[in-house]
């Protein structure tokens, strides 16, 4: 959770909301972050805090509104565009998400998070255009006449319908596999470079090696940095393989439930 200076009883609120937080207990978060508020409207982090509980909740109107107060108050503060760009791209809203990070990446162009989030973003647009494409290329086949899918009995209507929305739900699912087959992957690259650099280090060198510990470096040796670095890379393997299994599976199911669809589609015009 960021912090800033700020008013002694307001940052108390906040940190009554940040315990809140961290046990998921949404509701007393926002009531803290919005008596931190009351006493600091100018404070960007609060706003921000408390979109992050309407997001926990689910509740994306919300979460967009505070958001935006939360830029308003701190033009420059990037967590704001990440939260609201998070929050519209849960309203399906994607060309204003991306509209919301690329105004986020004028002020910080490598910020990681919004990086990260334009590319998921994109994904889940195109997954999105996918589905109303077949869904379109669906009704489109339950003609000869203009009702389409209206023109089908209702319990075949309903099934496509079914259909199409597992379709979209196995499109999203399928590209936060992708994603995280490519986090694997660079992982596992990162820590293959970091071991052939350490492996030229004689067994006996007096130079000092060190492992990130969260925000810390620790001095350690360099067996056991050797050690850590060969088990983050069987980590990292084992992983892209169990998920190259599930992005296959994904793939075979999404192909299935197209045919399933186009199939009732043409049994319902004939």
């Amino acid at each position: 959770w960021e912090t800033t200076m700020s008013n002694p009883e307001a940052e108390a609120k906040k940190e009554l909301g940040n315990k809140a937080f961290s046990v998921k207990d949404y509701d007393e978060a926002i009531k803290q972050y919005t008596a931190a508020i009351a006493i600091d409207s100018k404070n960007c982090v609060y706003f921000s805090n408390r979109s992050a509980c309407h997001a926990g909740k689910k509740d994306w109107e919300n979460a967009v509104k505070d958001a935006k107060e939360c830029i308003k108050a701190n033009p420059t503060f990037i967590k704001g565009y990440y939260r609201l760009a998070s929050a519209q791209s849960e309203q399906n809203e994607f060309d204003l998400a991306l509209s919301t990070i690329k105004q986020g990446m004028a002020i910080e162009a490598d910020n990681n998070q919004l990086v990260k989030l334009q590319r998921q973003i994109k994904a889940r647009k195109a997954s999105s255009k996918r589905a109303k494409s077949l869904a379109k290329s669906a009704s489109a086949a339950g003609e000869p006449g203009a009702g389409g899918l209206n023109l089908m009995d209702s319990s075949v209507s309903k099934e496509v319908a079914d259909l199409q929305q597992q379709f979209v739900s196995t499109s999203k699912e399928y590209q936060q596999v992708r994603a995280k087959i490519s986090y694997q992957q660079r992982e596992r690259k990162s820590n293959e470079i970091t071991k052939r650099e350490m492996e030229k280090l004689p067994a006996s060198s007096d130079s000092k090696t060190y492992m990130c510990v969260g925000k810390m470096y620790m001095l350690t040796s360099r067996d056991d940095v050797m050690s850590q670095l060969d088990e983050s890379i069987t980590k990292s393997t084992k992983e892209e393989e169990d998920l190259s299994g599930k992005l296959s599976y994904l793939e075979r199911r999404m192909n299935g439930q197209k045919q399933n669809i186009q199939e009732l589609t043409k049994s319902a015009a004939e």
